[in-house]
């Protein structure tokens, strides 16, 4: 793992951290590799059942290293894309704890992630267009999908950033935190999550990921080929039976 990018376990959750608070956690390919390699580490190990994503110091990320650019190291990495994670981001479900800012690639990196808490005051946008770019890391992809249409539209052409706080009222942030507490509110968030079966967290992300590019005459067999599986699975069975029992179940992610 690279020193661009930090990563520890903590109860399940693995923390991943882009560690150049110097730079404005900007992405550069030392990052990129750090976060792909973080990423294939939450989804290469069954003791891990979900991973949060934040900045080092004061902000999120303020995208991509230009600097870096300008000399032709373009933070890519193959089959993922911009920042490793783009393209191709994580099985196990993947929180972004935001604080300070995540604008521009730092925002693109955070809508990658399955679900987002910010500090209150954090400032979040796509300012490309005043720049004389386009947003082509995914914020013109995912926003649509997340947030009401025209609300996307005003983030892309008018390049603004916003408060956190606007953000969660139009449902693009999930959870407010205090300035400073965004890790440990999106840590809060993950343990309740990490309680679940492993088979249900990964399968509903995958459901939730596809079901809008389903057509709507194959959307139910499209699920049940994820669903089917994990209704005949040891999980399925441990969970009804501690329910019954009325004690914790005993995840074996099979």
């Amino acid at each position: 793992m690279s020193e661009a990018v930090l990563t520890e376990r903590r109860d399940g959750v693995l923390i991943i951290t882009i560690n150049r608070p110097e730079a404005r956690n900007a992405i550069n390919l030392d990052v990129a590799h750090g976060i792909a390699a973080g990423l294939d580490e939450l989804d290469g190990d069954a003791q891990l059942a979900l991973g949060v994503l934040t900045g080092a110091g004061s902000g999120f990320s303020a995208g991509m290293d230009l600097k870096a650019f300008a000399e032709g190291k373009r933070p890519w990495v193959e089959g993922r894309g911009f920042a490793g994670i783009v393209r191709k981001p994580s099985r196990k479900p993947l929180i972004a704890a935001i604080e300070g800012f995540a604008v521009a690639g730092g925002l693109e990196v955070a809508l990658a992630c399955d679900l987002l808490v910010a500090a209150r005051g954090a400032k979040l946008g796509t300012p490309e267009a005043k720049r004389g770019l386009v947003a082509a890391g995914g914020a013109l992809l995912r926003l649509p999908r997340r947030i009401p249409y025209h609300f996307a539209m005003e983030m892309a052409l008018t390049g603004d950033l916003y408060p956190a706080e606007r953000l969660y009222e139009v449902g693009l942030v999930n959870r407010i935190a205090e300035p400073g507490q965004a890790l440990e509110t999106a840590l809060e968030l993950a343990g309740a999550i990490a309680q679940n079966a492993p088979l249900s967290l990964r399968g509903s992300k995958r459901i939730l990921e596809h079901a809008p590019e389903w057509p709507l005459r194959e959307m139910w067999d499209r699920q049940e080929e994820i669903s089917g599986p994990i209704f005949a699975s040891a999980d399925a069975r441990e969970g009804a039976v501690a329910f019954a029992e009325k004690r914790a179940p005993d995840w074996q992610g099979k």
